[in-house]
């Protein structure tokens, strides 16, 4: 059986994560470790506003991880996921074994939070990030948030 590295995208339900932290995001290692899956490395990457709804939710709690799980076993642990109540999205992609140790250290040093500061990041940034939230022209030509 082929083991492959992936890497874990989640969305948790923001109310459901502020009310237990630790159970949400202890979840994620748990049904992996479930399926025999060994759990390299999993943090809290961002809570933001989503771009539109997402089965009734308007929030969400970014969760990264990467883990090592047999590639026969991602369906049944794709089914688990989707069945649980706190996550309210989550996508898996295969890393590259060569790229595996370079993404998990730069993970793990913290620099995928997608809102830090430049001075959190310790890295100068050419141009100002766009807003978080999302514009439309309206008829008269200007901008307006949504």
């Amino acid at each position: 059986m082929a083991q492959n590295v992936y890497e874990g995208l989640f969305i948790f339900d923001s109310d459901l994560y502020a009310k237990g932290t630790d159970e949400v995001s202890s979840q994620v290692a748990n049904i992996i470790e479930q399926f025999g899956g060994e759990m390299l490395l999993s943090r809290l990457w961002d809570e933001r506003k989503l771009m539109y709804p997402v089965k009734g939710h308007r929030r969400g709690t970014y969760w990264l991880s990467y883990f090592k799980i047999d590639s026969q076993k991602v369906k049944e642990l794709t089914r688990q996921f989707q069945l649980s109540g706190s996550i309210v999205r989550f996508l898996f992609v295969r890393i590259d074994p060569r790229l595996v140790e370079m993404l998990v250290e730069h993970a793990r040093a913290g620099h995928l939070h997608v809102g830090a500061t430049p001075e959190q990041e310790g890295a100068e940034v050419a141009e100002p990030p766009l807003a978080e939230e999302n514009f439309a022209a309206t008829a008269d030509g200007s901008d307006a948030v949504e």
